[in-house]
């Protein structure tokens, strides 16, 4: 057995064992959470140590275009790519032995690329245990299951359940509406198991064909990891049974949209307390210190947890998403919720992400803004104890805005590195100017002949 394989998870020793390894996927995500690299023979794999691919694939845009490099060079060096053996999973949908390995970019002096949404999110962690906090997240992931759609002109719509009817909206936690496709779910578990991933839950949410897959809390690089593999499990698992699943924010005209709610607590490193929970049970400090700093920060991050022009079609009240940033305890209308919890359990949800976002760059952005809340040490705004959807909006109501937003908040880019930003920056700019140049049904139907 190759030195390697001693170094990688348990489930991914057990599901090799005793068959031939094939092959090896060198993957990293690129801005949008897209898994780029390479395949090769794990023979080959085996006698390497590093890996190399073009910078320039943080430059790519959502649509295959090149956004312009904000250094002015376009010469696309190596970066140096090491595999972290640690992220080694099972591929258990393809027809050979196949494993993915997540690796890390280096520049060629040994530097990480500060553009790689991995490298960002390690960042924002490792500011947090210079000052001897360990933040802990546990992410909710909503997406639909549609009927196959090959026609961008046409609209989605929901697939055909095992009843021979199309699934149904308004059926939250119906297990009835989970068992219409079940079969999907079943291969759901089965990936998951044989990639070593712990589901917390699997749920029916509003949306017709819509599924929530819950998490258990832990470090955040790590369900980043998770996240990163399981869109791409969930994918294939629909495919297995005719339909597809999407992960974009707001597939379905009339249906609420998907979001990847994030909770946050953070636990002094050295004790193990949570900060958020005072040695009586209270709520400290640091506590009201983290939820100012995502009502401070958060429009900014919008740009990172809204990453395109279609996610701020989920902004809208009544529609289960928030549209501002009140905080409450136990208020799903707000954008932060504070869930009822013992103390050592005490967290912060953050409900505006939503589930197309990158999820290195969605966790880096929300963590970044509680760690600047808890270093600035301002105070929230009083608790909302009615229906937040009546109050004003705080957040940008497109992309355009939001990446304004960003630019402006120069303690979150110092976070989040300005190189990244600016980079990033140009990614979304390159993506919103190409989505304006399209005209779209409504105005060809309201506009055309009536203007």
């Amino acid at each position: 057995m190759a030195d390697w394989i001693q170094s990688i998870p348990e489930a991914a020793r057990a599901y090799i064992e005793g068959r031939r390894l094939d092959e090896i996927e060198c993957i990293i995500a690129d801005i949008a959470g897209v898994a780029r690299g390479k395949a090769m023979p794990a023979s080959k794999f085996a006698r390497q140590q590093n890996y190399f691919l073009p910078n320039s694939i943080f430059l790519q845009t959502i649509t295959g275009e090149w956004a312009d490099n904000p250094s002015g060079l376009f010469t696309e060096p190596d970066m140096i790519l090491r595999p972290d053996y640690g992220t080694t999973s099972a591929a258990p949908w393809t027809a050979d032995v196949t494993l993915q390995v997540i690796h890390d970019a280096f520049d060629q002096a040994g530097n990480p690329i500060p553009t790689a949404p991995r490298n960002v999110l390690r960042r924002v962690i490792e500011l947090y245990k210079a000052r001897g906090w360990t933040p802990i997240v546990a992410p909710e992931m909503e997406f639909f299951l549609v009927a196959r759609n090959i026609d961008p002109n046409q609209p989605i719509i929901p697939p055909m359940g095992r009843s021979g009817r199309r699934a149904a909206g308004k059926q939250a936690y119906s297990m009835s509406a989970v068992d219409e496709y079940g079969k999907v779910i079943d291969d759901i578990y089965d990936f998951a198991e044989a990639q070593g991933f712990e589901i917390d839950g699997i749920l029916q949410e509003g949306g017709a064909g819509q599924v929530e897959i819950n998490l258990a809390h832990g470090d955040p690089i790590a369900l980043a990891d998770e996240i990163f593999f399981f869109k791409r499990l969930i994918r294939e698992a629909a495919l297995r049974h005719d339909c597809f699943a999407t992960f974009m924010a707001k597939p379905i005209e009339g249906e609420p949209g998907s979001a990847m709610h994030i909770h946050h607590s953070v636990v002094d490193t050295e004790t193990g307390q949570n900060i958020f929970s005072s040695a009586d049970g209270g709520e400290t400090e640091a506590f009201f210190h983290f939820i100012a700093g995502m009502q401070n920060h958060l429009p900014a991050a919008v740009a990172l947890l809204a990453p395109y022009v279609n996610s701020y079609r989920r902004y809208v009240p009544d529609f289960a998403a928030p549209i501002n940033l009140e905080w409450g305890r136990d208020n799903r209308t707000t954008g932060l919720r504070v869930p009822i919890s013992g103390p050592e359990a005490r967290r912060v949800e953050n409900r505006l992400a939503g589930m197309d976002c990158n999820p290195y760059l969605g966790l880096a952005a929300s963590l970044a803004c509680g760690y600047l809340g808890l270093v600035e040490a301002t105070m929230p705004r009083a608790e909302c104890t009615g229906d937040a959807y009546m109050s004003e909006t705080d957040l940008p109501y497109n992309l355009g805005d939001a990446l304004d937003l960003l630019d402006e908040d120069k303690a979150l880019q110092e976070v989040l590195r300005p190189e990244f930003c600016r980079v990033y920056d140009s990614v979304k700019r390159n993506e919103y100017k190409e989505f304006l140049q399209v005209i779209s049904p409504w105005e060809r139907e309201h506009l055309l002949l009536n203007v």
